[in-house]
């Protein structure tokens, strides 16, 4: 017996939710791209306008207001920088947990993740005093350090997750054979967890990009990133809502085209060891 024809509700359903998300998602990202090609004008006006001529004037005057490329330059080499050397660091402290496993490991993971539940004011007068103390305040080894630090327990808990899923049996085969701790790390784990390395390194230079809170804090003009310069288009006089937006396109432009270029490691790194 044929069954009558019947419309997939369901399917209709489903396709209208995920275009509604994917608008709200992409709605502030649209505005911000709108606004900063408006005039401080347009860009106050009630109702919006969104029907207007195009202007460049806001990201000239942010390029001649304030030197756009040293403060590009501050956020590439303090997000890089920091995000390496959190590797280096988080690597092998998620090795030992994941295959030297003690009575306290768990512990110590849930104590390092309950740190980042802890508000980054709480602990901003003893760093900021020790940064004044050790001369770091406005430098990129300043910010370098805290963001290492910050990223620290993520990274550390991403690359245990990671690890703990390769098999046991390929390392002790690798033990058996005669091969050296250096060996079983550079030979078998690293190009086995690559995956996972790249997905958490993706991640933590994305949020070291995108710090505002330490960077405002600890920073100024000399070492200051491209959220200093977002900040500093807001005065006592108000908001210049075109030139903030102008400013705030050229700060995530970079990082949007990475994460879009990256996203497919990503999104591998990020599923290794789901299936298996």
């Amino acid at each position: 017996m044929n069954h009558p024809y019947r419309f997939p509700w369901a399917l209709l359903v489903r396709t209208v939710c995920a275009w509604g998300v994917t608008l709200l998602l992409f709605f502030p990202l649209g505005w911000l791209l709108m606004t900063a090609f408006k005039t401080e004008l347009q860009a106050i006006a009630v109702p919006p306008e969104l029907f207007f001529k195009p202007t460049l004037a806001n990201f000239h005057e942010v390029q001649e207001r304030s030197d756009y490329l040293l403060y590009a330059k501050n956020s590439v080499v303090t997000s890089v920088v920091s995000t390496l050397l959190g590797l280096l660091i988080a690597a092998p402290a998620a090795y030992s947990m994941a295959f030297f496993k003690g009575p306290r490991t768990k512990d110590i993971l849930m104590w390092m993740l309950s740190t980042k539940m802890m508000p980054a004011v709480g602990a901003l007068v003893p760093i900021y005093v020790l940064a004044q103390k050790t001369h770091l305040l406005d430098t990129q080894l300043g910010l370098i350090i805290v963001f290492t630090l910050s990223n620290l327990p993520i990274m550390v808990w991403m690359l245990y997750s990671h690890f703990k899923d390769i098999p046991h049996e390929i390392l002790e085969a690798a033990r058996m054979d005669g091969a050296t701790l250096w060996q079983e790390a550079s030979q078998v784990l690293l190009p086995l967890g690559m995956g996972g390395l790249a997905s958490t390194g993706l991640l933590c230079l994305v949020l070291s990009w995108n710090e505002a809170f330490w960077a405002l804090n600890l920073s100024s003009a000399q070492a200051g990133t491209l959220a200093t310069l977002i900040a500093s288009y807001s005065s006592p006089e108000g908001l210049f809502w075109a030139k903030l937006s102008a400013a705030s396109l050229m700060a995530i432009a970079p990082i949007v085209v990475f994460g879009w270029f990256s996203q497919k490691q990503l999104v591998q790194g990020l599923t290794f060891g789901a299936v298996k």
